[in-house]
């Protein structure tokens, strides 16, 4: 299973950052910053349709609600009108773990490339045969930072990165405490455990950003600045002409 991973996934992506080193540049760490523009782009249409099923699926939380409180005692009907409603509403309530299954292997395939591959030396046994050695491989990024080692100020602007990044993502609290009424403890609460995420999951990054080493704590960063930027893209593109549409078709039925 594992030589099936490697074979499929893993000496794709080192290869591509081969090439990239052989023809492009020497810098290692600009090839990976250009490897992980290449694959966020790739994984964005996955991304996208994950967040118009998310939208979708919000359009349909009250008539959920009131399914789930009718039927609570009969789980059978409960789920067969759960799959009607998804139905007429062109929901695929498996889509995003679908979504997720695709990208998982592909995820761990491209951080396997930075952390275990041992870069910056080249590793003959992922090599394909037709790419060649680069002359030349530039650890220093930019010649600041040495892509070889850790780095301290790297590990902490992508903390910086991650929280920003986090709370962007984080609901508005109108939106979070929109009716409030009989659940509004577990809203409170939900809330709350976000916002405590948004803390903690930017410094668990931070440290694996220094402990992991440089290459890993760049691919952090640059795609932490990705995730912001495809943020803003989805919410002025997708998010809010998805939701004025469905708005539109609901005030028409």
């Amino acid at each position: 299973m594992k030589a099936l991973f490697v074979s499929l996934v893993v000496r794709p992506f080192y290869n591509a950052l081969i090439l990239l080193m052989d023809f492009v540049t020497s810098d290692i760490g600009i090839a990976l910053v250009i490897l992980t523009l290449v694959f966020r782009f790739i994984l964005f249409p996955l991304y996208r349709s994950q967040i118009r099923t998310q939208i979708k699926m919000g359009q349909v939380q009250e008539p959920l609600k009131k399914i789930q409180e009718k039927y609570k005692d009969d789980r059978e009907t409960m789920g067969r009108e759960m799959l009607k409603l998804y139905r007429q509403n062109k929901i695929n309530p498996f889509s995003g773990i679908l979504i997720m299954i695709i990208q998982l292997p592909l995820l761990i395939g491209f951080y396997y490339v930075f952390s275990r591959s041992g870069l910056p030396n080249i590793n003959e046994n992922l090599l394909y045969s037709f790419v060649s050695w680069p002359e030349n491989i530039n650890t220093m990024f930019l010649g600041l930072i040495d892509m070889t080692g850790k780095s301290l100020p790297l590990a902490i602007i992508v903390g910086i990165t991650h929280f920003f990044q986090m709370r962007l993502m984080l609901p508005k609290k109108k939106e979070a405490q929109e009716g409030d009424k009989p659940g509004g403890s577990k809203e409170n609460m939900m809330r709350s455990m976000q916002t405590q995420m948004s803390y903690f999951m930017p410094g668990m990054m931070a440290v694996m950003a220094y402990t992991l080493g440089s290459m890993v704590g760049l691919y952090f960063f640059v795609g932490g600045l990705i995730s912001i930027g495809q943020e803003f893209y989805i919410r002025e593109n997708i998010r809010k002409p998805e939701e004025e549409r469905l708005k539109k078709e609901k005030n028409g039925n």
